[in-house]
């Protein structure tokens, strides 16, 4: 998979990238990443990416030449899957979007940035809107390092046990169950003796059993869905 984030703060997202499961995944050829700042893509001596609406307002407007440049320039280099834009007002990104996406070979992140953008890059260029939740950032990076987290984790071969995503939360509709490792009893607090017995159709109907109350208790709006 080969993702490429478009942004005005390219320092703001890059750290997330270069540690932990993310870094692994990238050194391992299993992903690529590239980042490419906006401001490049400008034509003036300020590198101007922004201007005030029109009609008046407060809040200034991304820009859609520079825009429009690089996600052309790299459209004319390999064919994308999406072209996504992280805004607040998206779909609501989820464990079934993280899923799909994770399936693609070349999608292309904008990470928002002030007000917005120009609407026009949203009408032409944009396949697919992305929230991370209800709230407002100060720019979409945050969100994009979410989203390519989400998806990374997926792709085959980056965690080193394969079923390890398969069974957590949201997976099946349902929260993950208690899970529980050494010492086996740990100020009087003990770990339930049916993981000892062995006997794995048992623990799987616990664990199912488990999830169900989990998510009943923490979020019965699953399992209406």
């Amino acid at each position: 998979m080969r993702i490429d984030i478009i942004t005005v703060l390219p320092e703001l997202i890059k750290s997330p990238f270069e540690a932990s499961i993310i870094k692994r995944a990238i050194n391992a050829n299993l992903v690529e990443v590239h980042f490419h700042n906006l401001r490049d893509y400008t034509t003036d001596n300020y590198k101007t990416v922004d201007d005030t609406q029109y009609g008046g307002g407060a809040g200034m407007v991304m820009l859609i030449e520079p825009i429009d440049k690089c996600i052309s320039g790299l459209k004319a280099a390999r064919n994308y899957d999406e072209v996504i834009y992280m805004t607040p007002d998206g779909e609501k990104l989820n464990q079934g979007i993280a899923n799909h996406m994770s399936l693609n070979e070349n999608i292309i992140i904008l990470c928002g940035h002030y007000k917005g953008v120009d609407q026009r890059v949203r009408d032409l260029f944009i396949t697919r809107e992305i929230s991370i939740g209800d709230f407002v950032l100060s720019g979409g990076e945050l969100g994009a390092a979410v989203l390519c987290d989400a998806i990374i984790r997926l792709i085959p071969g980056v965690l080193g046990n394969e079923t390890s995503a398969l069974t957590d939360s949201f997976q099946d509709g349902l929260l993950a169950p208690p899970i529980y490792t050494r010492p086996r009893e740990y100020k009087g607090w003990k770990v339930p003796e049916l993981l000892f017995s062995g006997n794995f159709p048992k623990i799987e109907k616990w664990r199912e059993e488990k999830a169900y109350q989990h998510t009943k208790e923490r979020r019965p709006d699953l399992l209406e869905d």
